[in-house]
């Protein structure tokens, strides 16, 4: 479904993303994770169409992407943010931020589509006249997630899905992730520091350091520490620790 072969990424004199590559299988899941400032984002960001500055190669179900994408990839390829409170507009009701992409895209049945995503995503229809601040974190981020669902798209590009919801609310969140792929068949490329997050839902995972993906691995070779890069093994001692700590 994805093939990223040799993403380069450059802010002005800057190369943030040093030729990374990667590939995801139709249905597959895969985990970039790395410290704040690792490129992790920007190779994201280079995927949906959201930074049309990049070289190399990004293929989506056998089709070479252009910088500049149409409409219909749109459809195809939806992104979920970091921080559910500042991707959605805080002056539009649910109901509204959810029928702009079917507006956008010409699909109708609007009213029964809102229905089912909310009930997808584990929410009561009494949310959908309300405004994002009288909802909770974790509703927020169901709400982001319904959005991005709501145009039926084959691909979810997920940024830091959980970081900003407390712990308690974390799992719940991972776990209607997990289980929205299964359901619908969709391909994912989530990108996290928690290596715990990431091992969670995707059973491959690349790290990144200074922009470079230094080595992709299996989620259980991770856990088992069969590693091979120094940076990898630091992580993963810290995301040891941390879990120790809590």
């Amino acid at each position: 479904m994805i093939d990223v072969d040799s993403l380069r990424v450059r802010f002005g004199s800057n190369e943030v993303v040093k030729g990374v590559s990667f590939h995801v299988p139709v249905g597959g899941s895969f985990g970039i994770v790395g410290e704040s400032g690792s490129g992790k984002s920007t190779v994201l960001r280079a995927i949906s169409g959201l930074n049309a500055e990049w070289s190399g190669r990004i293929v989506i179900e056998g089709e070479t992407m252009k910088p500049r994408r149409d409409r219909a990839f749109f459809r195809k390829v939806q992104m979920v943010f970091q921080d559910p409170y500042g991707s959605l507009h805080p002056r539009q009701t649910i109901d509204r931020i959810l029928s702009e992409p079917l507006l956008v895209h010409g699909i109708g049945e609007i009213e029964a589509r809102i229905e089912k995503v909310l009930a997808e995503v584990a929410l009561p229809s009494t949310v959908r006249f309300r405004y994002p601040h009288q909802l909770s974190g974790g509703q927020r981020q169901r709400v982001a997630i319904a959005r991005a669902l709501i145009a039926e798209p084959e691909i979810l590009l997920l940024d830091e899905p959980t970081s900003a919801l407390d712990v308690s609310v974390q799992a719940e969140i991972l776990n209607l992730l997990a289980d929205l792929r299964e359901t619908r068949r969709l391909t994912y490329v989530l990108v996290s520091h928690n290596l715990a997050v990431v091992t969670h839902l995707c059973p491959q995972v690349g790290v990144m350091i200074g922009g470079e993906m230094v080595e992709q691995l299996s989620a259980e070779d991770l856990r088992a520490g069969r590693i091979h890069h120094p940076h990898t093994s630091q992580l993963r001692a810290l995301s040891v620790d941390l879990e120790e700590v809590a």
